[in-house]
Order: structure tokens, then sequence, then C-alpha cells
């Protein structure tokens, strides 16, 4: 398990009962968590005196119970970056804190490259990544969908004091992007995706991560450059091991560039009860 251990801005308090208490700089949240299937050792105080509940709706979705005020959004720091944090109606924060164990991985892999790095950054969501690789020194092509999820990206960027670094930000279909990238003959020397379990193209195209990952894995090798530093693949899949997405880089990447792949969990520390709680998967390649 790859597990993000040096957070100071972010903490999971205490796990049990399909939920986790979290903290977020001074903001303490208590949110819902499908791998959390054992009971909460007590429930104290700490559980109670929150300054946010997410509550699950038997008919899908659900609610925020704010029950102290906390400003609209505020920020986080994981090393030199920064980060707005802000509930959203889905029980998200705008930020995976477990993703930390990547960013680490990438801005050393970056900053020992001794040489320019361009990075393709593919469901790139709030920019974790993004911002990590730019702080590194490379240069960045962020593409996501959602504008308003771009939107929150730049932000982030310029939050931690890198808006002057060569980051382009695209709202755009993440598959219709690499098919152009191939036509104009662009290339990069790292990717990183963050693929969804389920999801629609705007012109209906179904992406479904069991039948769709490894077609698209294999559509972005055109766009690896001849000298490429690493490709990264996240999943929140349900039911998804680790080696499948080693299998896939396997058949892949590593078959024309050769290097070493590695693959498992991402955790998060639980401070309570020094267990680790699993977060997604993860697949690395790197030369």
């Amino acid at each position: 398990m790859y597990v993000a251990n040096d957070w100071k801005d972010y903490e999971v308090i205490d796990t049990g009962d399909g939920e986790k208490l979290e903290r977020w700089g001074d903001v303490v949240l208590r949110r819902p968590d499908p791998q959390i299937i054992w009971p909460i050792d007590e429930e104290n105080r700490e559980w109670r005196d929150v300054h946010g509940h997410y509550h699950r709706s038997s008919s899908g979705g659900g609610q925020w119970e704010m029950k102290k005020t906390i400003p609209e959004r505020w920020t986080v720091s994981y090393d030199r970056l920064q980060f707005y944090i802000r509930p959203t109606n889905f029980k998200h924060t705008g930020l995976f804190p477990e993703q930390a164990a990547n960013w680490r991985w990438m801005m050393d892999k970056i900053a020992a490259a001794g040489r320019p790095i361009k990075v393709l950054n593919l469901f790139a969501y709030t920019g974790g990544a993004t911002v990590a690789a730019a702080s590194a020194g490379a240069s960045v092509v962020h593409v996501d969908a959602a504008k308003g999820m771009v939107q929150w990206a730049k932000e982030n960027l310029a939050l931690s004091g890198l808006g002057d670094r060569p980051v382009r930000f695209i709202t755009d279909d993440v598959f219709k992007f690499v098919q152009r990238e191939q036509r104009r003959g662009n290339q990069y020397d790292a990717i990183i995706m963050d693929p969804p379990s389920y999801g629609r193209g705007p012109g209906g195209e179904m992406w479904k991560l069991e039948t769709s990952l490894y077609p698209f894995v294999e559509s972005c090798l055109p766009i690896l450059s001849d000298n490429p530093l690493f490709f990264l693949i996240n999943s929140y899949t349900t039911g998804i091991s680790p080696t499948v997405l080693h299998n896939i880089l396997s058949m892949t990447v590593k078959k024309r560039y050769g290097g070493k792949i590695s693959a498992g969990e991402l955790g998060l520390p639980i401070t309570r009860s020094g267990l680790h709680l699993p977060c997604g998967i993860l697949g690395r390649w790197e030369e």
C-alpha cells in the first residue's frame, strides 16, 4: 500500500460504521466511505462535535448537515502546494488527500529527470497532480470535461504561487482530445489519468472502465515521447485489482518502452486506531 502519511493539514481522525472523521485544516467533517465496514470503537464527543456531517439518502445522493459555521471555502497545504477545499453536493471536498502519495512520487521523478518534462493530466479534476507536476518544474496540459473543475484547478495553481508556470487548462472530452493530439503529432513525457467507472462522451459514447480502459491506454501510446518518464493510472472503481492496472501497463507501455511497473492500493493512516484506510488503487510505469 502507498500511504500518504506526510500530511499536516489533513488527518483521518477515526473511522467506523461506514463513516470517516476527518480534519481539513481546522475544519472537522464526517463523511461516508463504503470501505469502512467495521464498527466505531467509541463514538465519543469528537464524532458528534463536527463542523459538517454528510448524510446519505436511502434513495441515492445525500446532503450536508452543517453544525457549525464554516467559510464557503478554505485552504489546506501539502508541502509547498495549496488547495481550496469546499464541501460539494456529492459528499466530496475537491481534493483526494491519498493522492499525495502520487504527488510526492511524481515531484521527485520530475525534479530528478534533469531535462524538461511535458506532462498530460487526463480526467484532471481540481488539479492536484497538475499543481504537483508544475511545482516540480514540468510543463502541464490539464484536461477535464467539467468547466467548474477546470476553473477550480486554475485557482489552486494560482493559490500555490504557480500561476506563471507553463500550464494549459483545457475543458474538453478527454478521448477526443487524445485523438486530436495524435493527429497534431503532439507528444508528452508523462501521462497521468484518473478515469471514472462510468461516463458518457459528448456524442453519447458510453465509457465503462472494464471495457474502455485498455483501448484508451493503447490510444495514448502514440502521444508518448521517445523517452517517456512515467505513466500513472489511478482508479476508484470497486472490484478492480491493482494487478489489472499492472497487466494493462505491461501489455502497452512496458511492451514498447521496457522500464518497470509497480501497482498497489492507495491509503491514508487512521490516527486513532493506527490502521490504514484503503482509498483506491494505482498502477505506475516508469523508465
